[in-house]
């Protein structure tokens, strides 16, 4: 018996869009949420907040996004759907790769993609490999199954500042 088939969310940038952050595929919690990283373990909104100054996870999620946006991060995921029963990615089962190339095609200011977590990575690196104008990013994954610290986690993520704009877009 086949797994459900898990569908992605839209990507989250715009035309000032300096540095794009791709997971793998939503898992179970956010997908339920309809946002972004909703699971209460999953260290994302920490992680990005760390690096903007910002405490991201006591905003509200729109709040979340408009602060991402306003700083030049954009989000999305290297799968557009697959089959997955829970939410692990070791799960994931026929996947169907997002149009990323299409993506950082229409991003005129993209800097650098960032791979949160090996799959993305793996997946990713295969789609955006050859681009040379930008920078691919290898993370450690932002979820609780990846069982590194936090503060570990934050130590590579901070890397991501150096692409970003000093001060948040009006």
């Amino acid at each position: 018996m086949s797994a459900p088939r898990r569908i992605g969310f839209e990507p989250i940038v715009d035309a000032d869009t300096r540095l794009l952050i791709l997971g793998s595929l939503p898992g179970d919690a956010s997908l339920k949420a309809a946002q972004y990283y909703a699971h209460p373990r999953n260290g994302f909104w920490p992680l990005i907040g760390g690096v903007l100054g910002e405490d991201l996870p006591a905003l509200p999620y729109e709040q979340r996004l408009a602060r991402l946006r306003g700083r030049g991060v954009g989000l999305w995921d290297v799968i557009a759907s697959a089959e997955r029963a829970g939410s692990l990615d070791a799960a994931i089962r026929s996947p169907e790769a997002a149009d990323l190339r299409g993506l950082v095609e229409s991003l005129p200011k993209l800097r650098a993609v960032a791979f949160n977590g090996g799959l993305a990575a793996r997946l990713g690196r295969r789609i955006l490999g050859g681009l040379d104008a930008i920078e691919l990013v290898d993370l450690p994954s932002s979820s609780p199954a990846h069982a590194i610290s936090l503060s570990a986690k934050a130590q590579t993520w901070a890397i991501l500042g150096k692409f970003l704009p000093d001060k948040p877009a009006d």
